[in-house]
This record gives C-alpha cells, sequence and structure tokens, in this order.
C-alpha cells in the first residue's frame, strides 16, 4: 500500500535524492547567478545548501550584502519581503508563495491603523513599535521594526515619554515591558508554534534529564518563560549553548529545525524539542513545526532557481516600510 494516497487530478509528487538536488541547487546558483537565504526553521538540508543562514536579523542585513542579481529566500513571506525592499534592484524569489506567518496573518493593516486613530482620538501619545513578523503594509504603519535579537535595543529608543503599541506578538511584548520596565499596549497576536508547547511535557522531560537547561524563545507564553535557564532569539542561543563547554543537555523550547544550526556550532551537547500539544485534542504531538516554513523544501528550492519564479514584486508600500526596516535594522 502507498504511503500516501494519490490526489484525483493531480500528479504524485516524485520522490528525489536529496544529495542530487543539493547538487543541482549548487550548479543552479552558479548558473542563475543566484545567492539562498534560509532561516534556521527551514530543514537543515537547505540550510546546508544556502550561502547564507539566521535568525530575521541577521538575514535582513545579509540581504544588503548579496551580490549576485538573484535571491532565493528560504522562509515565509514577510522574511522575503524585507529582503526585497532592502535590496529593490535584486530578483527576490520565494520557493512557495503560501509560506506565510500566523503573527503576521493576526495584524492586518487595516485593523491596525484603526486602532492606531482610536489611540489617537482618545490623546495617546504612543509609538508604535513592530516584530518583523509584519507584512510590508503593517510596516508601513509603525515607528520601528524589532526581532527577537534587537527588541530591547529598540525599545530603549523610543522617548520614555511615550506609550508603546506593541504588535503583533503579546508574549514577545510582555516580555519585553517586563525587562525593560516600560509599559506597553499589546496586540493580541500570538505565534502558532511557541503557543503550542506543552508545560506538562517539558516537565516532565526535564525530570527525565536531570541537570538540563531549558532554552526558551521569548515568542513562548509566559508559563514556558517562567522555567526556562534562558530565554533568547535563535542567534542568541547559538551563542549561548557555544559558550558552554562542558557537555549539557538542553531542552529546546522553539521551532524543532532550530536542534540543526544549534548542533553545528555546539556537537558537544544534546538537545531535545520540547512537545507540543494539539489543539483539537490536547494530546501531546511533534507538532513543535511550522508549517509555513515546512512549505520550503529542497525541490521547491531547486523550482524556483530553475524557473525564477515565484517572485516577491515591487509593492508601493515597500518603500515607507524600507525607510522603518532600514532605521532600525541596518543603523
Amino acid at each position: 500500500m502507498p504511503a500516501t494516497l494519490p490526489i484525483l487530478g493531480q500528479a504524485p509528487a516524485v520522490e528525489e535524492d536529496p544529495l542530487d538536488l543539493m547538487d543541482e541547487i549548487e550548479r543552479l546558483k552558479k548558473e542563475k547567478d543566484a545567492t539562498i537565504l534560509a532561516h534556521f526553521y527551514v530543514d537543515g538540508d537547505i540550510q546546508d545548501v544556502a550561502d547564507f543562514t539566521g535568525d530575521s536579523l541577521k538575514l535582513a542585513r545579509d540581504a544588503t550584502k548579496v551580490t549576485t542579481s538573484t535571491i532565493v529566500f528560504s522562509g515565509v513571506h514577510f522574511m522575503a519581503e524585507t529582503a526585497k525592499m532592502l535590496s529593490p534592484t535584486k530578483r527576490v524569489l520565494l520557493p512557495d508563495m503560501l509560506a506565510g506567518c500566523s503573527l503576521a496573518d493576526s495584524c492586518q493593516p487595516e485593523e491596525l491603523a484603526k486602532f492606531q486613530q482610536k489611540l489617537r482620538a482618545e490623546g495617546r501619545d504612543f509609538e508604535t513599535v513592530a516584530y518583523i513578523n509584519t507584512s510590508a503594509a503593517v510596516k508601513s504603519l509603525v515607528d520601528w521594526i524589532v526581532t527577537s535579537g534587537n527588541a530591547r535595543e529598540i525599545i530603549d529608543r523610543v522617548p520614555a515619554g511615550k506609550e508603546i503599541l506593541f504588535v503583533p506578538d503579546q508574549h514577545l511584548g510582555r516580555y519585553l515591558s517586563e525587562v525593560s520596565g516600560r509599559k506597553m499596549i499589546l496586540w493580541p497576536g500570538a505565534c502558532m508554534v511557541h503557543e503550542m508547547f506543552s508545560i506538562q511535557d517539558m516537565l516532565r522531560a526535564k525530570r527525565n534529564n536531570p541537570g538540563s537547561r531549558i532554552i526558551a524563545h521569548p515568542e513562548c507564553p509566559v508559563n514556558i518563560l517562567e522555567h526556562a535557564d534562558f530565554i533568547g532569539g535563535t542567534e542568541a542561543m547559538r551563542k549561548h549553548v557555544a559558550s558552554i563547554a562542558e557537555p549539557q543537555t538542553f531542552l529546546v523550547a522553539t521551532e524543532a529545525n532550530m536542534i540543526h544550526p544549534l548542533q553545528k556550532i555546539a556537537p558537544q551537547h544534546n538537545y531535545v524539542p520540547i512537545p507540543g500539544l494539539m489543539e483539537s485534542s490536547g494530546e501531546t504531538c511533534a507538532c513543535n513545526r511550522c508549517p509555513h516554513m515546512a512549505r520550503n523544501t529542497l525541490q521547491k528550492v531547486r523550482d524556483c532557481l530553475r524557473d525564477g519564479r515565484p517572485e516577491i514584486e515591487w509593492n508601493p508600500c515597500f518603500d515607507k516600510a524600507r525607510a522603518v526596516v532600514e532605521k532600525s535594522l541596518l543603523k
């Protein structure tokens, strides 16, 4: 019996050897004058053929250093948009245009503009700080853009007399409010992956691995963060584990593919992904994978290199968004 049933009217996917695909991608990069940027949350095989890997902050900066005519961004839509606005003369390709983001979806530009107008009508004096996990249209409406890697620094740049409207991630905003002492108006958004972690299974894994340490992304809910031994974005996690020479067991509370770059930079440690919970049933699952990041495959990277599509087209809102991104991430 086949592993998957065929879909009527659709040709079944052809399995291809990953090593052959990786070789073909390397050839196409030279042939098509292309550079691959890959986020830490995509599959390890894609990270291994990428020219740049990193978190959102590093990859945004890397995009400005690319010398080839084409960028293939193996990540999600808002990341490719950011690369395009920072490198407007480059052709920017995204392996799958359906690779979105639950956080970006939770904050639509029309809703944000309406809420900002309401606050101003009430006489509130505020600046809007947006997590990078937002559309270009939302970025064009805000004063600052942050990533988990530079958020504290940017919060400190907001004038002390101003209120802060933080969008869209309520958990990151709450964490930043705690560590900075700044009160914030929080948008009610959340990352679907980081909300899935099971506190019970995390504590059970901690008990089953005596001496282990929990490292957690600040997008996690507070009930996860209050048990963490280290809280930081993906780049901070890499630096943290690399700074510890003695072999340790780390329980990792972020997207499971993050274990790949952790193992590469600090192979002396053991990394255990924290299980998630299925929203429908409450059962434990290996669902700490971002379904949007999972749309990136070696085949799709190869196909977009070969075919020159899908492409991120310039949008008029990119001009205003670009000024905010450059001020926040590049200066």
